[in-house]
Protein backbone atom coordinates (compact mmCIF):
# COMPACT_ATOMS: atom_id res chain seq x y z
CA UNK A 1 0.00 0.00 0.00
CA UNK A 2 2.80 2.08 0.67
CA UNK A 3 4.53 1.41 -1.96
CA UNK A 4 1.81 2.35 -4.09
CA UNK A 5 1.53 5.51 -2.73
CA UNK A 6 4.98 6.67 -3.40
CA UNK A 7 4.33 5.31 -7.07
CA UNK A 8 1.25 7.16 -7.75
CA UNK A 9 3.00 10.40 -5.88
CA UNK A 10 5.77 9.68 -8.64
CA UNK A 11 4.10 9.67 -11.25
CA UNK A 12 1.93 12.57 -10.58
CA UNK A 13 5.49 14.52 -10.60
CA UNK A 14 6.40 12.97 -13.83
CA UNK A 15 3.39 13.86 -15.45
CA UNK A 16 3.00 17.52 -14.53
CA UNK A 17 6.95 18.02 -15.55
CA UNK A 18 5.86 16.44 -18.67
CA UNK A 19 2.83 19.09 -18.46
CA UNK A 20 4.36 22.42 -17.26
CA UNK A 21 5.71 24.96 -20.27
CA UNK A 22 9.72 24.76 -19.75
CA UNK A 23 10.33 27.56 -18.30
CA UNK A 24 11.05 31.13 -20.33
CA UNK A 25 14.30 32.40 -21.60
CA UNK A 26 15.09 36.03 -21.49
CA UNK A 27 14.90 37.92 -24.79
CA UNK A 28 18.76 39.22 -24.30
CA UNK A 29 19.12 42.41 -26.91
CA UNK A 30 20.94 46.01 -27.16
CA UNK A 31 19.45 49.22 -26.91
CA UNK A 32 19.80 49.43 -30.36
CA UNK A 33 18.13 46.45 -31.64
CA UNK A 34 15.46 47.03 -29.24
CA UNK A 35 14.59 50.81 -30.73
CA UNK A 36 14.89 49.35 -34.41
CA UNK A 37 12.64 46.60 -33.76
CA UNK A 38 10.23 47.19 -30.71
CA UNK A 39 10.32 51.19 -30.19
CA UNK A 40 10.79 52.28 -33.53
CA UNK A 41 13.47 54.27 -35.00
CA UNK A 42 11.27 57.64 -34.97
CA UNK A 43 7.89 57.89 -33.23
CA UNK A 44 5.71 59.89 -31.95
CA UNK A 45 7.34 59.45 -28.18
CA UNK A 46 11.11 60.24 -29.88
CA UNK A 47 9.39 63.39 -31.91
CA UNK A 48 8.26 64.97 -28.78
CA UNK A 49 11.40 64.28 -26.87
CA UNK A 50 13.60 65.43 -29.23
CA UNK A 51 11.87 68.44 -29.86
CA UNK A 52 11.34 69.27 -26.08
CA UNK A 53 15.20 68.50 -26.03
CA UNK A 54 16.06 71.07 -29.27
CA UNK A 55 13.97 73.69 -27.65
CA UNK A 56 17.44 74.62 -25.88
CA UNK A 57 19.37 75.35 -28.72
CA UNK A 58 17.53 78.61 -28.78
CA UNK A 59 19.31 79.93 -25.69
CA UNK A 60 22.45 78.26 -26.70
CA UNK A 61 22.44 80.70 -29.68
CA UNK A 62 21.01 83.88 -28.19
CA UNK A 63 23.83 83.85 -25.55
CA UNK A 64 26.46 83.24 -27.72
CA UNK A 65 25.88 86.05 -29.85
CA UNK A 66 23.94 88.45 -28.27
CA UNK A 67 27.84 90.84 -27.92
CA UNK A 68 27.24 91.24 -31.90
CA UNK A 69 24.56 94.00 -30.41
CA UNK A 70 26.06 94.68 -26.71
CA UNK A 71 29.47 95.03 -27.80
CA UNK A 72 28.82 96.86 -30.98
CA UNK A 73 30.17 99.96 -32.03
CA UNK A 74 27.95 102.54 -32.76
CA UNK A 75 27.52 104.02 -35.89
CA UNK A 76 27.06 107.89 -35.40
CA UNK A 77 28.15 110.71 -32.92
CA UNK A 78 27.22 114.37 -32.57
CA UNK A 79 28.04 117.62 -31.26
CA UNK A 80 26.34 118.80 -27.83
CA UNK A 81 23.92 121.62 -28.63
CA UNK A 82 26.11 123.89 -26.02
CA UNK A 83 29.26 122.59 -27.29
CA UNK A 84 31.78 125.71 -28.02
CA UNK A 85 34.48 123.68 -29.50
CA UNK A 86 35.48 124.56 -33.04
CA UNK A 87 36.91 121.27 -33.51
CA UNK A 88 33.59 119.65 -32.61
CA UNK A 89 31.64 121.86 -35.19
CA UNK A 90 34.03 121.97 -38.05
CA UNK A 91 33.81 118.10 -37.95
CA UNK A 92 32.51 116.90 -40.64
CA UNK A 93 32.72 112.77 -40.15
CA UNK A 94 29.72 112.05 -37.54
CA UNK A 95 30.15 108.57 -38.59
CA UNK A 96 34.06 108.19 -38.40
CA UNK A 97 34.49 107.29 -34.68
CA UNK A 98 38.08 107.78 -35.16
CA UNK A 99 37.64 111.21 -35.48
CA UNK A 100 36.63 111.50 -31.88
CA UNK A 101 39.81 110.58 -30.62
CA UNK A 102 40.91 114.45 -30.39
CA UNK A 103 37.47 115.83 -28.62
CA UNK A 104 37.13 117.01 -25.02
CA UNK A 105 34.91 114.93 -23.27
CA UNK A 106 31.69 116.48 -22.88
CA UNK A 107 31.77 117.90 -26.21
CA UNK A 108 29.77 115.85 -28.16
CA UNK A 109 27.42 112.19 -27.72
CA UNK A 110 26.55 109.09 -29.64
CA UNK A 111 23.26 109.49 -30.95
CA UNK A 112 22.06 105.74 -29.99
CA UNK A 113 22.84 106.94 -26.21
CA UNK A 114 25.74 106.40 -23.82
CA UNK A 115 23.78 103.37 -22.83
CA UNK A 116 23.22 101.59 -26.47
CA UNK A 117 26.53 99.32 -26.10
CA UNK A 118 29.40 98.69 -23.73
CA UNK A 119 31.55 100.23 -26.03
CA UNK A 120 29.44 103.56 -25.84
CA UNK A 121 28.71 102.86 -21.77
CA UNK A 122 32.80 102.64 -21.15
CA UNK A 123 34.18 104.81 -23.83
CA UNK A 124 36.03 101.67 -25.46
CA UNK A 125 37.36 103.61 -28.28
CA UNK A 126 40.56 105.26 -29.68
CA UNK A 127 43.06 103.95 -27.45
CA UNK A 128 40.78 101.85 -25.41
CA UNK A 129 39.17 100.07 -28.33
CA UNK A 130 41.10 96.37 -28.22
CA UNK A 131 39.11 96.17 -24.82
CA UNK A 132 35.95 95.96 -26.64
CA UNK A 133 37.50 92.19 -27.46
CA UNK A 134 37.92 90.80 -24.43
CA UNK A 135 34.56 89.70 -23.33
CA UNK A 136 33.64 87.45 -26.50
CA UNK A 137 37.49 85.98 -25.89
CA UNK A 138 36.70 85.18 -22.51
CA UNK A 139 33.37 83.79 -23.56
CA UNK A 140 34.96 81.69 -25.38
CA UNK A 141 37.00 80.80 -23.57
CA UNK A 142 34.63 79.89 -20.74
CA UNK A 143 33.15 77.67 -23.47
CA UNK A 144 36.16 75.68 -23.64
CA UNK A 145 36.54 74.96 -20.20
CA UNK A 146 32.44 74.40 -19.00
CA UNK A 147 33.04 71.81 -22.65
CA UNK A 148 35.14 69.40 -20.65
CA UNK A 149 33.80 69.87 -17.18
CA UNK A 150 30.20 69.50 -18.56
CA UNK A 151 30.92 66.36 -20.79
CA UNK A 152 33.00 64.66 -17.99
CA UNK A 153 29.73 65.37 -15.48
CA UNK A 154 27.40 64.25 -18.09
CA UNK A 155 29.12 61.13 -18.86
CA UNK A 156 30.30 60.50 -15.22
CA UNK A 157 27.79 61.07 -12.85
CA UNK A 158 24.68 63.48 -13.60
CA UNK A 159 23.78 62.22 -16.71
CA UNK A 160 22.71 64.39 -20.11
CA UNK A 161 19.24 64.99 -18.54
CA UNK A 162 20.24 66.72 -15.52
CA UNK A 163 23.50 68.46 -17.16
CA UNK A 164 21.53 70.21 -19.59
CA UNK A 165 19.03 71.16 -16.45
CA UNK A 166 22.50 72.74 -15.04
CA UNK A 167 23.73 74.16 -17.60
CA UNK A 168 20.20 76.45 -18.41
CA UNK A 169 19.92 77.10 -14.54
CA UNK A 170 23.49 78.62 -14.25
CA UNK A 171 23.08 80.40 -18.02
CA UNK A 172 19.76 82.04 -16.93
CA UNK A 173 21.48 83.44 -13.50
CA UNK A 174 25.01 84.90 -15.12
CA UNK A 175 23.27 86.50 -17.96
CA UNK A 176 20.88 88.22 -15.44
CA UNK A 177 24.15 89.31 -13.65
CA UNK A 178 26.09 90.30 -16.46
CA UNK A 179 23.20 92.95 -17.25
CA UNK A 180 24.42 94.51 -13.60
CA UNK A 181 28.19 94.67 -14.73
CA UNK A 182 29.52 98.04 -13.41
CA UNK A 183 33.03 98.34 -15.55
CA UNK A 184 34.21 96.58 -18.68
CA UNK A 185 36.40 93.71 -16.36
CA UNK A 186 33.34 92.63 -14.48
CA UNK A 187 31.55 92.65 -17.10
CA UNK A 188 34.37 90.14 -19.39
CA UNK A 189 34.34 88.39 -16.07
CA UNK A 190 30.84 87.78 -16.11
CA UNK A 191 30.82 86.81 -19.68
CA UNK A 192 33.19 84.61 -19.22
CA UNK A 193 30.84 82.63 -16.56
CA UNK A 194 28.13 82.77 -18.90
CA UNK A 195 30.01 81.06 -21.77
CA UNK A 196 30.98 78.32 -19.02
CA UNK A 197 27.10 77.85 -18.04
CA UNK A 198 26.26 77.31 -21.55
CA UNK A 199 28.70 75.02 -23.07
CA UNK A 200 26.94 72.23 -21.38
CA UNK A 201 23.73 73.10 -23.48
CA UNK A 202 24.80 72.24 -26.77
CA UNK A 203 27.61 69.03 -26.32
CA UNK A 204 24.15 66.95 -24.02
CA UNK A 205 21.61 67.81 -26.10
CA UNK A 206 22.69 66.44 -29.46
CA UNK A 207 23.91 63.07 -27.62
CA UNK A 208 20.26 62.97 -26.06
CA UNK A 209 18.48 63.47 -28.72
CA UNK A 210 20.43 61.08 -30.88
CA UNK A 211 20.49 58.39 -28.38
CA UNK A 212 16.86 57.36 -28.61
CA UNK A 213 16.51 57.30 -31.88
CA UNK A 214 17.10 54.56 -34.54
CA UNK A 215 20.44 54.82 -36.58
CA UNK A 216 19.16 56.29 -40.20
CA UNK A 217 17.26 59.01 -38.42
CA UNK A 218 20.38 60.28 -36.32
CA UNK A 219 21.50 62.17 -39.14
CA UNK A 220 18.51 64.02 -39.27
CA UNK A 221 17.49 64.25 -35.57
CA UNK A 222 21.02 65.96 -34.75
CA UNK A 223 19.85 68.23 -37.36
CA UNK A 224 16.89 69.58 -35.72
CA UNK A 225 19.01 71.08 -32.77
CA UNK A 226 20.68 73.43 -35.48
CA UNK A 227 16.54 74.51 -36.65
CA UNK A 228 16.41 75.93 -33.05
CA UNK A 229 19.81 77.30 -32.68
CA UNK A 230 18.97 79.45 -36.11
CA UNK A 231 15.39 80.27 -34.48
CA UNK A 232 17.45 81.71 -31.54
CA UNK A 233 20.35 83.67 -33.66
CA UNK A 234 16.81 84.95 -36.13
CA UNK A 235 14.93 85.61 -32.72
CA UNK A 236 18.24 88.28 -31.60
CA UNK A 237 18.07 91.03 -33.62
CA UNK A 238 14.54 91.40 -33.36
CA UNK A 239 14.72 91.32 -28.97
CA UNK A 240 17.78 93.71 -29.85
CA UNK A 241 16.00 95.97 -31.85
CA UNK A 242 13.71 96.80 -29.12
CA UNK A 243 16.04 97.21 -26.61
CA UNK A 244 18.74 99.05 -29.14
CA UNK A 245 18.98 101.98 -26.56
CA UNK A 246 19.69 99.95 -22.92
CA UNK A 247 21.98 97.12 -23.47
CA UNK A 248 21.50 95.96 -19.90
CA UNK A 249 17.95 94.93 -21.04
CA UNK A 250 18.83 92.69 -23.85
CA UNK A 251 20.49 90.36 -21.37
CA UNK A 252 17.36 90.56 -18.56
CA UNK A 253 15.62 89.53 -21.17
CA UNK A 254 17.56 86.54 -22.52
CA UNK A 255 17.98 85.65 -19.10
CA UNK A 256 14.15 84.96 -18.35
CA UNK A 257 14.36 81.96 -21.16
CA UNK A 258 16.12 79.46 -19.94
CA UNK A 259 14.56 79.77 -16.70
CA UNK A 260 11.08 79.51 -18.67
CA UNK A 261 12.05 76.84 -19.96
CA UNK A 262 13.53 74.57 -17.43
CA UNK A 263 10.31 75.11 -15.06
CA UNK A 264 8.07 74.47 -18.15
CA UNK A 265 9.29 72.15 -20.66
CA UNK A 266 12.02 70.32 -19.38
CA UNK A 267 10.49 68.01 -16.49
CA UNK A 268 9.04 66.04 -19.61
CA UNK A 269 12.50 65.18 -21.24
CA UNK A 270 13.64 61.98 -20.55
CA UNK A 271 17.40 60.29 -19.70
CA UNK A 272 19.04 58.71 -22.22
CA UNK A 273 18.56 54.64 -22.10
CA UNK A 274 21.97 54.24 -23.89
CA UNK A 275 23.23 56.11 -20.71
CA UNK A 276 21.63 54.35 -17.93
CA UNK A 277 22.28 51.14 -19.07
CA UNK A 278 25.93 51.94 -19.60
CA UNK A 279 26.21 53.49 -15.52
CA UNK A 280 24.66 49.70 -14.83
CA UNK A 281 21.04 50.71 -14.16
CA UNK A 282 19.26 48.69 -16.64
CA UNK A 283 15.78 48.73 -15.31
CA UNK A 284 15.77 52.45 -15.53
CA UNK A 285 17.26 52.07 -18.99
CA UNK A 286 14.31 49.62 -19.43
CA UNK A 287 11.57 51.66 -18.07
CA UNK A 288 12.17 54.81 -20.47
CA UNK A 289 12.25 51.91 -23.71
CA UNK A 290 8.59 51.08 -22.32
CA UNK A 291 7.66 54.74 -22.22
CA UNK A 292 9.02 55.48 -25.77
CA UNK A 293 7.09 51.97 -26.95
CA UNK A 294 3.98 52.92 -25.23
CA UNK A 295 3.62 56.55 -26.75
CA UNK A 296 4.21 54.71 -29.99
CA UNK A 297 1.23 52.79 -29.61
CA UNK A 298 3.72 49.85 -28.96
CA UNK A 299 4.48 46.61 -26.18
CA UNK A 300 7.73 45.28 -25.12
CA UNK A 301 8.25 41.64 -25.06
CA UNK A 302 7.78 40.56 -21.03
CA UNK A 303 11.28 38.85 -21.12
CA UNK A 304 13.08 41.09 -22.76
CA UNK A 305 16.48 42.32 -20.78
CA UNK A 306 18.61 44.48 -22.02
CA UNK A 307 22.08 43.27 -23.38
CA UNK A 308 25.55 44.49 -21.10
CA UNK A 309 28.19 46.34 -23.45
CA UNK A 310 30.68 44.52 -21.40
CA UNK A 311 30.95 41.09 -20.09
CA UNK A 312 29.91 40.88 -16.23
CA UNK A 313 32.49 39.58 -13.30
CA UNK A 314 32.21 38.55 -10.18
CA UNK A 315 30.93 41.17 -8.72
CA UNK A 316 27.51 41.01 -10.60
CA UNK A 317 26.58 42.68 -13.64
CA UNK A 318 25.61 46.05 -12.69
CA UNK A 319 28.87 46.43 -10.76
CA UNK A 320 31.28 45.21 -13.10
CA UNK A 321 29.64 46.87 -15.93
CA UNK A 322 30.15 50.31 -13.95
CA UNK A 323 33.40 49.53 -13.32
CA UNK A 324 34.48 48.12 -16.60
CA UNK A 325 33.59 51.73 -18.14
CA UNK A 326 34.80 54.04 -15.47
CA UNK A 327 38.13 52.35 -16.27
CA UNK A 328 37.96 53.42 -19.71
CA UNK A 329 39.45 56.23 -20.86
CA UNK A 330 39.10 58.27 -24.47
CA UNK A 331 42.99 59.77 -24.01
CA UNK A 332 44.36 55.89 -22.95
CA UNK A 333 43.19 54.59 -25.95
CA UNK A 334 45.86 55.14 -28.81
CA UNK A 335 42.88 54.66 -31.70
CA UNK A 336 40.45 56.79 -29.82
CA UNK A 337 42.95 59.47 -28.99
CA UNK A 338 44.32 59.42 -32.60
CA UNK A 339 40.82 60.21 -33.80
CA UNK A 340 39.77 62.43 -31.05
CA UNK A 341 42.84 64.57 -31.88
CA UNK A 342 41.93 64.84 -35.72
CA UNK A 343 38.52 65.55 -34.61
CA UNK A 344 39.92 68.92 -33.20
CA UNK A 345 42.02 70.23 -35.42
CA UNK A 346 39.20 69.96 -37.90
CA UNK A 347 37.35 71.53 -35.14
CA UNK A 348 39.18 74.47 -34.46
CA UNK A 349 39.20 75.54 -38.31
CA UNK A 350 35.37 75.48 -38.30
CA UNK A 351 34.80 77.25 -35.09
CA UNK A 352 37.14 80.25 -35.93
CA UNK A 353 35.58 80.60 -39.38
CA UNK A 354 31.45 80.10 -38.05
CA UNK A 355 32.22 82.15 -35.47
CA UNK A 356 34.52 84.84 -36.89
CA UNK A 357 31.99 85.28 -39.96
CA UNK A 358 29.22 86.29 -37.57
CA UNK A 359 31.33 88.40 -35.80
CA UNK A 360 32.21 90.02 -38.57
CA UNK A 361 29.30 91.62 -39.92
CA UNK A 362 29.84 94.73 -37.80
CA UNK A 363 32.66 95.67 -40.20
CA UNK A 364 30.72 95.42 -43.38
CA UNK A 365 29.21 98.67 -45.00
CA UNK A 366 25.34 97.49 -43.89
CA UNK A 367 22.78 97.71 -41.09
CA UNK A 368 23.84 95.49 -38.07
CA UNK A 369 20.48 94.76 -38.07
CA UNK A 370 20.05 93.53 -41.23
CA UNK A 371 23.10 92.12 -41.63
CA UNK A 372 22.76 89.72 -38.45
CA UNK A 373 19.06 88.89 -39.83
CA UNK A 374 20.48 87.86 -43.17
CA UNK A 375 23.49 86.01 -41.56
CA UNK A 376 20.25 84.09 -39.37
CA UNK A 377 18.48 83.28 -42.39
CA UNK A 378 21.23 81.37 -43.95
CA UNK A 379 21.18 79.03 -41.24
CA UNK A 380 18.33 77.43 -42.38
CA UNK A 381 18.82 76.34 -45.46
CA UNK A 382 22.48 75.10 -44.36
CA UNK A 383 20.59 73.18 -41.53
CA UNK A 384 17.85 71.98 -44.49
CA UNK A 385 20.74 71.14 -46.84
CA UNK A 386 22.47 69.74 -44.16
CA UNK A 387 20.04 67.23 -43.40
CA UNK A 388 19.24 66.53 -46.80
CA UNK A 389 22.60 65.55 -47.71
CA UNK A 390 23.24 63.76 -44.33
CA UNK A 391 20.72 61.09 -46.18
CA UNK A 392 22.46 61.02 -48.69
CA UNK A 393 26.11 61.21 -48.76
CA UNK A 394 28.94 60.35 -45.97
CA UNK A 395 29.44 62.44 -43.28
CA UNK A 396 33.09 62.92 -43.81
CA UNK A 397 32.54 63.85 -47.95
CA UNK A 398 30.44 66.09 -46.57
CA UNK A 399 32.00 68.43 -43.93
CA UNK A 400 34.84 68.26 -46.12
CA UNK A 401 33.21 70.00 -49.17
CA UNK A 402 31.45 72.24 -46.99
CA UNK A 403 34.95 73.29 -45.27
CA UNK A 404 36.36 73.85 -48.84
CA UNK A 405 33.56 75.93 -49.51
CA UNK A 406 33.49 78.13 -47.17
CA UNK A 407 37.01 78.21 -47.30
CA UNK A 408 36.86 79.36 -51.16
CA UNK A 409 34.41 81.91 -50.21
CA UNK A 410 36.41 83.76 -48.20
CA UNK A 411 39.34 83.60 -50.50
CA UNK A 412 36.85 85.78 -52.31
CA UNK A 413 36.25 88.14 -50.78
CA UNK A 414 39.90 89.29 -50.62
CA UNK A 415 38.95 90.75 -53.99
CA UNK A 416 35.77 93.38 -53.22
CA UNK A 417 37.62 93.78 -49.50
CA UNK A 418 39.68 96.72 -51.05
CA UNK A 419 36.47 98.11 -53.10
CA UNK A 420 34.76 98.19 -49.61
CA UNK A 421 37.33 100.55 -47.97
CA UNK A 422 37.71 103.03 -50.48
CA UNK A 423 33.64 102.94 -50.44
CA UNK A 424 33.30 102.81 -47.41
CA UNK A 425 30.54 105.62 -47.58
CA UNK A 426 28.54 104.61 -50.17
CA UNK A 427 25.89 101.96 -48.80
CA UNK A 428 24.96 100.64 -52.16
CA UNK A 429 28.22 100.06 -53.30
CA UNK A 430 28.12 96.98 -55.77
CA UNK A 431 31.47 95.53 -54.09
CA UNK A 432 29.40 95.23 -51.04
CA UNK A 433 26.55 93.36 -52.05
CA UNK A 434 28.98 91.33 -53.89
CA UNK A 435 31.22 90.61 -50.89
CA UNK A 436 27.59 90.55 -48.61
CA UNK A 437 26.74 87.41 -50.96
CA UNK A 438 29.65 85.54 -51.06
CA UNK A 439 29.60 85.58 -47.49
CA UNK A 440 26.60 84.71 -46.75
CA UNK A 441 27.60 81.50 -48.99
CA UNK A 442 30.93 80.90 -47.22
CA UNK A 443 28.65 81.10 -43.56
CA UNK A 444 26.36 78.75 -45.35
CA UNK A 445 28.67 76.43 -45.82
CA UNK A 446 30.76 76.72 -42.41
CA UNK A 447 27.25 76.26 -41.06
CA UNK A 448 26.65 72.87 -42.14
CA UNK A 449 30.30 71.66 -41.73
CA UNK A 450 30.02 73.08 -38.12
CA UNK A 451 26.64 70.84 -37.72
CA UNK A 452 27.76 67.89 -39.34
CA UNK A 453 30.64 67.71 -36.98
CA UNK A 454 28.39 67.12 -34.43
CA UNK A 455 26.61 64.71 -35.99
CA UNK A 456 30.47 62.83 -36.76
CA UNK A 457 31.45 62.94 -33.68
CA UNK A 458 28.31 61.23 -31.97
CA UNK A 459 29.26 58.48 -34.28
CA UNK A 460 32.88 58.29 -33.86
CA UNK A 461 32.88 57.35 -30.11
CA UNK A 462 31.09 54.65 -28.04
CA UNK A 463 28.60 55.89 -24.82
CA UNK A 464 30.28 55.80 -22.39
CA UNK A 465 32.89 58.38 -23.48
CA UNK A 466 30.64 59.89 -26.09
CA UNK A 467 29.26 63.06 -24.14
CA UNK A 468 33.27 63.97 -23.34
CA UNK A 469 34.06 63.23 -27.16
CA UNK A 470 31.69 65.82 -28.22
CA UNK A 471 32.86 68.27 -25.45
CA UNK A 472 36.18 67.66 -26.47
CA UNK A 473 35.25 68.65 -30.09
CA UNK A 474 33.70 71.52 -28.51
CA UNK A 475 36.45 72.52 -26.54
CA UNK A 476 38.73 73.28 -30.08
CA UNK A 477 35.25 74.77 -31.80
CA UNK A 478 35.27 76.88 -28.60
CA UNK A 479 39.16 77.67 -28.94
CA UNK A 480 38.85 78.71 -32.65
CA UNK A 481 35.98 81.03 -31.79
CA UNK A 482 37.77 82.75 -28.84
CA UNK A 483 40.51 84.04 -31.60
CA UNK A 484 37.84 85.02 -33.64
CA UNK A 485 37.20 88.48 -32.06
CA UNK A 486 41.00 89.61 -32.22
CA UNK A 487 41.56 88.74 -35.93
CA UNK A 488 37.71 90.49 -36.19
CA UNK A 489 39.56 93.63 -34.75
CA UNK A 490 42.37 93.55 -37.11
CA UNK A 491 39.93 93.06 -39.74
CA UNK A 492 38.52 96.90 -39.10
CA UNK A 493 42.24 97.86 -40.02
CA UNK A 494 43.35 95.05 -42.74
CA UNK A 495 39.49 93.14 -44.16
CA UNK A 496 41.77 91.30 -46.46
CA UNK A 497 44.18 89.66 -43.48
CA UNK A 498 40.93 88.58 -41.81
CA UNK A 499 39.73 86.48 -44.73
CA UNK A 500 42.76 84.97 -45.68
CA UNK A 501 42.95 83.32 -42.66
CA UNK A 502 39.36 82.64 -42.73
CA UNK A 503 40.07 80.59 -46.31
CA UNK A 504 43.16 78.78 -44.73
CA UNK A 505 41.90 77.40 -41.91
CA UNK A 506 38.66 75.98 -43.35
CA UNK A 507 40.17 74.19 -46.39
CA UNK A 508 42.82 72.76 -43.55
CA UNK A 509 40.18 71.57 -41.45
CA UNK A 510 38.08 70.05 -44.55
CA UNK A 511 41.69 68.18 -45.42
CA UNK A 512 42.51 67.17 -42.21
CA UNK A 513 38.85 65.01 -41.76
CA UNK A 514 40.20 62.90 -44.48
CA UNK A 515 42.12 60.84 -41.96
CA UNK A 516 38.77 60.41 -40.29
CA UNK A 517 36.86 57.32 -40.45
CA UNK A 518 33.24 56.94 -42.48
CA UNK A 519 30.44 56.24 -40.16
CA UNK A 520 27.09 56.65 -42.07
CA UNK A 521 25.05 53.93 -41.23
CA UNK A 522 27.51 52.42 -38.58
CA UNK A 523 25.94 51.07 -35.25
CA UNK A 524 26.37 53.33 -31.93
CA UNK A 525 28.45 51.37 -29.30
CA UNK A 526 28.51 51.82 -25.71
CA UNK A 527 32.11 51.12 -25.05
CA UNK A 528 35.48 51.61 -26.27
CA UNK A 529 36.37 47.83 -26.21
CA UNK A 530 33.26 47.01 -28.13
CA UNK A 531 33.74 49.08 -30.65
CA UNK A 532 37.80 48.39 -31.27
CA UNK A 533 37.18 44.95 -31.47
CA UNK A 534 34.01 45.23 -33.77
CA UNK A 535 35.95 48.30 -36.03
CA UNK A 536 39.13 45.24 -36.23
CA UNK A 537 36.34 42.20 -37.02
CA UNK A 538 34.84 44.28 -40.31
CA UNK A 539 38.14 45.35 -41.28
CA UNK A 540 39.43 41.91 -41.33
CA UNK A 541 36.35 40.55 -42.73
CA UNK A 542 36.69 43.38 -45.60
CA UNK A 543 40.74 41.80 -46.16
CA UNK A 544 39.56 38.21 -46.35
CA UNK A 545 36.78 39.23 -49.14
CA UNK A 546 39.23 41.35 -51.39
Amino acid sequence: MEDQAQNLVHGNIQLAERVAPPPATNLELTVEEVVEEYVGSFGWSQFLHVLLVSLAWIFDSQNTLVTIFSDAQPSTWRCINNSSSSLCLSSSSKGDVSSVCGLMPGTWEWVSGHTSSIIAEWGLICDRRFLAAIPASLFFLGSLLGSAFFGHLADASLGRKRTVLLSCLLTSVTAFLTSLSSNIWIYSLLRFANGFSRSGIGICCIVLATEVVGRKWRGPVSQYGFFFFAAGFLSLPLIAYHTRTNWRNLYKILSLLPLAYSVLFFPFVSESPRWLLVRGRSKEALDVLKTFARLNGKTLPENLCLANPSAPGEGGENEALTKNCTKESLWRTKWAAIRMITVMIAGFGVGFVYYGVQLNVENLNFNLYFSVGLNALMEVPAVVIGTILLGLTGRRLLFSLSAFLAGISCLLCILFAHGKRAKKGDKSSTGNWAQLAIEGIGFMAASVAFDVLYVYCVELFPTNVRNFAVSQSRQALMLGASIAPLLVAAGRLSPSLSFLVFGILSIFSGVVSWWLPETRDAPLYDTLKQQEEDEKNKVANQITQA
